[in-house]
């Protein structure tokens, strides 16, 4: 198979082609033939765009895939432009030993889902290193699920025995999350300074134990400036950040949505939301990650915190690319290289991220200049439902390639 039309990496664009044999890439030069697909200048193709931080809510229990499980998340992925995914193991049987976690593998293969997924192993309380190569989840505080630490002291000891592994933190200072816990709103009661006090902390343990360490769904303006000097320190630390974060803030509030705008970390200020941009604009945040929290409607209603952000991944790029103006080149980094950088580690003999000969032939193609406005009605998550709903991105998927076959 032949595709052209306007290739885009961190490094630039160029009209060309791509010949894919089977699930690879094998040839990308500018003139192999007669194209399969030929895509307008319109267009924009990607190496296929990754989600490293999502909740499927799929596991050998079974018991919360009334509101998605591995198939529809796959297929709310695909829906978005996104060709893989990384799966959080907060769930009811979180996978923390080597056998829980094969056990995961198992019934992932069972489902058979239709994109790539890798699975994190959970870090909680005694937890210890499995014997084979996997990126962890440690959750500082606790969020939705039982997997979490209730002090910063118990963290550090369980992260001795992590030396050099990939961990990635939910920073939420435990302590100050009591201190805040009879505050009047969801917002005051997980304010700023858990997320800042948590990020000086996972700093620390990063560095003491010589980790790659991620920081997921980054919020706080006023954390930023630690990370930054930290990697100029030589310290080994990404950072994720989400669409809801980059989008929406408090202002966005109100008594109506206050279910459906429910996330840990909150809604942050109006400034917050800015030096979001501005980190991932300057490169101080790697990731678009959608921390995709699949609930139902009722339980937003009743205090759960998430949302679902898969369906709506590619047509939100288009939003950064034309409203915001971030490049091509730019979204290439934090949606398609960075991405498969994370997970190729743990996904051969698959390779993600880069539109170049050995790679997995997965492809994103947006379209920008066809808006599209959110409807529930094409939601192809589980729960039905997105915060993005009655919103018009500026362009929309054209087209999505996963392993060598046109899905969309």
């Amino acid at each position: 198979m032949i595709i052209q039309g306007t290739l885009v990496s961190s490094s630039g664009t160029s009209h060309s082609q791509i010949r894919l044999d089977g699930n690879q890439i094998v040839e990308v030069a500018s003139n192999l033939g007669k194209a399969d697909y030929s895509f307008s200048d319109d267009c924009l193709i990607f190496a296929g765009m990754g989600d490293i931080h999502i909740h499927a809510r799929d596991d050998v229990g079974e018991s919360q895939i009334y509101k998605e499980d591995f198939c529809t998340a796959a297929a709310a992925a695909i829906n978005g432009g996104v060709v893989h995914v990384a799966d959080m193991p907060n769930n009811p049987v979180p996978p923390i030993t080597d056998e829980s976690y094969r056990d995961k593998v198992k019934h992932l293969e069972k489902r058979n889902p239709a994109i790539h997924f890798t699975l994190y192993a959970g870090i909680g309380p005694g937890t210890r290193p499995l014997s084979f190569a996997v990126p962890y989840k440690a959750y500082m505080g606790p969020s939705v699920g039982d997997l979490f630490f209730r002090t910063l002291e118990q963290l550090d000891e369980t992260l001795s025995h992590y030396q050099g592994c990939n961990v990635s933190f939910h920073c939420e200072d435990p302590i100050l999350l009591d201190e805040h816990a009879n505050a009047a709103t969801h917002e005051e009661r997980r304010p700023a300074e858990c997320e800042i006090s948590a990020t000086r902390f996972a700093l620390q343990m990063i560095e003491k134990y010589d980790l790659r360490g991620k920081l997921c769904h980054y919020s706080v303006g006023e954390g930023l400036p630690l990370i930054r000097e930290a990697r100029s320190r030589g310290v080994k630390v990404t950072c994720e950040v989400t669409p809801h974060h980059l989008y929406f803030d408090q202002t966005d509030l109100t008594d109506q949505n206050r279910g459906k705008m429910q996330m840990n970390p909150p809604l942050r200020t109006v400034s917050d939301r800015k030096a979001m941009l501005a980190a991932l604009r300057d490169g101080t945040l790697d990731y678009l990650a959608t921390d995709h929290a699949p609930h139902t409607l009722d339980e937003n209603e009743q205090g759960i915190s998430g949302q679902p952000h898969l369906d709506t991944y590619g047509a939100f790029v288009t939003w950064l690319i034309l409203d915001q103006k971030f490049s091509p080149e730019q979204a290439a980094l934090f949606c398609s290289e960075n991405p498969g950088n994370f997970v190729n580690p743990y996904v051969s003999p698959k390779k993600f991220g880069r539109i170049e000969a050995g790679y997995t032939a997965s492809l994103t193609v947006l379209n920008l200049k066809q808006p599209v406005t959110i409807k529930r009605e094409d939601m192809q998550t589980k729960c039905g439902w997105s915060p993005f709903e009655g919103i018009t991105f500026p362009g929309s998927i054209e087209a999505v390639f996963i392993e060598g076959k046109r899905l969309r």
